[in-house]
């Protein structure tokens, strides 16, 4: 493993307001949020389907985020999700946590 690469321990408490990100650009599926996630970190970091599946599955049960069938004319059906109002609130306020993380840990570091 490189001396750089991202762990999953450090990145572990934000899967849900990466998600949300996503989200809040647009309509997603699955194997969608996985792969912009490994294109947006330049290969950094690559979530696990499995650990998103778990994120998204909290992220409906806190009603962040809700799910409709997908109307693809080719192929399967997709599940897409997106993010809701009180989504939208908790991104905020995730973001003001993490912008206040990283000044403490500016100054500890």
């Amino acid at each position: 493993m490189s001396e750089n690469k991202l762990t999953s321990d450090l990145l572990r408490g934000h899967t849900d307001t990466i998600i949300l990100r996503l989200l809040s650009e647009a309509d997603r599926y699955g194997y969608e949020i996985v792969k912009l996630i490994a294109e947006r970190s330049g290969g950094e970091y690559e979530l696990k389907e499995a650990t998103m599946y778990s994120s998204v599955r909290r992220l409906e049960m806190d009603e962040d985020i809700e799910w409709h069938w997908g109307d693809e004319s080719q192929g399967g059906r997709r599940k897409y999700f997106r993010i809701t109002e009180k989504g939208k609130t908790t991104y905020d306020r995730n973001t003001r946590n993490w912008g206040y993380a990283k000044r403490v840990l500016e100054n500890l570091l």
